[in-house]
């Protein structure tokens, strides 16, 4: 992929941006498309083993299923055999021979029942009964008083067991006991009998037919579930698929990118690194050098070879021609590193004679987060960022962010900074005061992008203090007039143009009290305004003494030279939708 739109994208859009750029490519590049399209089969192939041994595992549930539905019925069968065979054993059976113990067991259960007629009580006997009765004992008692032989006594029927009272007591019937109580029984009841025990069998069948259609239910109804349950692991393993190939091609974009050390993981979140701002702020820098004039551009490369070189570490990729490689190779090997990479590089730097300390400030109130002026103005800190340090490797750079309170980034955090509320001048103006007076730099500059009032001060006892416009006025004045007490400084203020008049008259007063210039621009042309005014700086060089390569061991000295940008009247620049590019300024430009 294009390297410079991959790094904006991920800039500007972040890790979506980056993949919206893929698929954006792909839709081009047939290659690019063919590979993508191959590494998602890859993927889905992977995913798709996974899904083929869940549906297996429902397989086998459904086969597990199915045979103990077939054992069932096939014992059901049997069982219905055998309870028909016992129900024609049961109309037939010779009550004085029962060879079969399942019978044994049915006889003995109908002997049982409380409502058989056997178990019933014996009816009371009627009045002609008891009256027949007691004649028969008056004549017995009549013979024997007189001597006359006794006549035999009528034979009476005698129950021998009481079925009612063994079942109350839980005891069973052997087979000797059910031989006799059948006998005793009249021909009445024994057909009885036999009519109880076919009904006994009967319900017997009844209830395992009712068991039987259950359970055919219960199977049926385990066979829905598990169809319904794999029909469901389908469609969640199919998005499964699909999750897992997005996840994985999404992990595979960030490894990628994490390997070319373009995002990084920042507490479980990813993040955008040092190395992918730097490139961006270098893309940047290139898009606005275009509009400049040549002259100027120019300025921008670096000054001339001065033949001192040391040995330092890589910042920048245009110091890769000076690489020291078997420093790299050592450094990279104790790094535990099997190549070598801007983190364990090693060049040949250049020692420049003029020490640089620049104070980028950024107002990030809220109102900056109108018509994109907050994009704007990082994305012009960025370009210049990035031109300073390449003119000066060894410059010393502060970035600060300013709404209420004020405080200094680096380059990721500003280009992650979000819009606060209000705008406190003063905190920002004694910050950068703090940071460049103990500075030993003889090139010391200030560069302040705002778009409105200072509308918020910190009191003297460090509370911030919003609404009283004046007073955070008088405060920025105050911070800007102890800055410029404290030493030659080079301040440039570029107010983001709007409709209120009073918004340039504080900005005026500001700059006065610094010594330094005013610039009222447009979002779109602060990077062009912030490079012309730091190209038209003084810079010192040192002519090279012999063209000889650098090399460690070689250095020479070489005279000073004090070159200086034109001259320009002193007086208020508002560049704003001008495109005629401005000439460079001189810090002798004073209000």
């Amino acid at each position: 992929m294009d390297r410079a739109a991959l790094i904006r994208s991920l800039a500007e859009e972040g890790i979506e941006g980056a993949r919206a750029l893929l698929r954006q490519t792909a839709t081009g590049d047939a290659e690019l498309a063919r590979r993508i399209a191959a590494l998602r089969e890859q993927l889905r192939r992977q995913a798709t083993r996974k899904v083929a041994r869940l549906l297996d595992r429902y397989d086998r549930q459904a086969e597990e299923l199915a045979a103990v539905r077939v054992r069932n019925e096939a014992l059901l069968r049997e069982e219905f055999a055998q309870l028909a065979a016992r129900l024609k054993a049961a109309r037939e059976i010779d009550l004085s021979r029962i060879v079969d113990p399942a019978l044994l067991a049915d006889v003995s259960e109908a002997l049982l029942l409380p409502e058989a007629s056997w178990n019933r009580p014996a009816p009371r006997p009627g009045l002609w009964e008891r009256l027949r009765r007691l004649l028969a004992r008056l004549r017995a008692f009549l013979r024997r008083l007189f001597g006359r032989t006794p006549a035999a006594p009528a034979a009476r029927r005698e129950r021998t067991l009481t079925f009612a009272t063994v079942a109350a007591e839980g005891r069973s019937l052997d087979g000797s006991v059910i031989g006799r109580a059948v006998a005793a029984l009249s021909p009445a009841e024994q057909a009885e009998l036999r009519d109880r025990i076919g009904e006994g069998v009967s319900r017997q069948e009844a209830t395992l037919r009712h068991e039987a259609e259950r359970k055919r239910k219960e199977a049926e109804a385990q066979q829905r579930r598990l169809e319904a349950e794999r029909a469901e692991a389908r469609a969640r393993a199919d998005q499964e698929i699909d999750r897992t190939v997005r996840e994985a091609e999404a992990r595979r974009t960030v490894t990628e990118l994490s390997e070319r050390g373009l995002v990084a993981d920042h507490h479980g979140e990813l993040a955008v690194t040092y190395g992918l701002v730097e490139r961006f702020a270098r893309l940047i820098l290139e898009e606005e050098s275009r509009a400049l004039p040549g002259d100027v551009r120019r300025s921008l490369k670096g000054i001339g070879a001065t033949g001192i070189y040391e040995k330092a570490r890589l910042r920048q990729s245009d110091e890769i021609a000076h690489l020291d490689i078997p420093s790299s190779v050592l450094a990279a090997r104790l790094e535990g590193s099997r190549h070598i990479d801007e983190g364990s590089s090693y060049v040949y730097r250049e020692i420049l004679s003029e020490r640089v300390h620049v104070v980028l400030a950024l107002d990030k109130s809220g109102s900056m987060a109108e018509e994109g002026k907050i994009l704007a103005a990082k994305k012009a800190l960025l370009a210049l960022y990035t031109a300073i340090r390449r003119r000066h490797p060894d410059a010393t750079i502060d970035v600060l962010a300013f709404d209420n309170e004020v405080r200094v980034l680096d380059l990721v955090e500003l280009w992650e900074c979000a819009p606060g509320s209000f705008t406190n001048t003063g905190a920002a103006l004694h910050l950068a005061h703090l940071l460049l007076r103990p500075s030993r730099a003889n090139r010391k500059e200030l560069f302040l992008i705002t778009d409105g009032l200072p509308e918020s001060y910190t009191d003297r006892d460090g509370r911030v203090r919003s609404g009283n416009l004046d007073a955070a006025l008088e405060d920025a004045l105050l911070r800007a007039r102890e800055l410029a007490a404290d030493g030659p400084l080079r301040f440039s203020m570029i107010l983001l143009r709007s409709d209120h008049s009073e918004y340039e008259k504080a900005a005026r007063l500001i700059s006065r009290a610094l010594e330094g210039e005013l610039v009222v621009t447009d979002p779109q042309r602060l990077g062009f305004e912030l490079l012309v005014r730091w190209a038209g700086g003084i810079e010192t060089r040192k002519a090279p003494r012999s063209a000889e390569p650098p090399g460690p061991g070689r250095p020479t000295e070489v005279p000073e030279a004090a070159v200086r940008g034109p001259r320009r009247r002193r007086a208020d620049r508002r560049m704003g939708g001008s495109s005629r590019p401005t000439p460079p300024a001189t810090p002798t430009d004073r209000f």
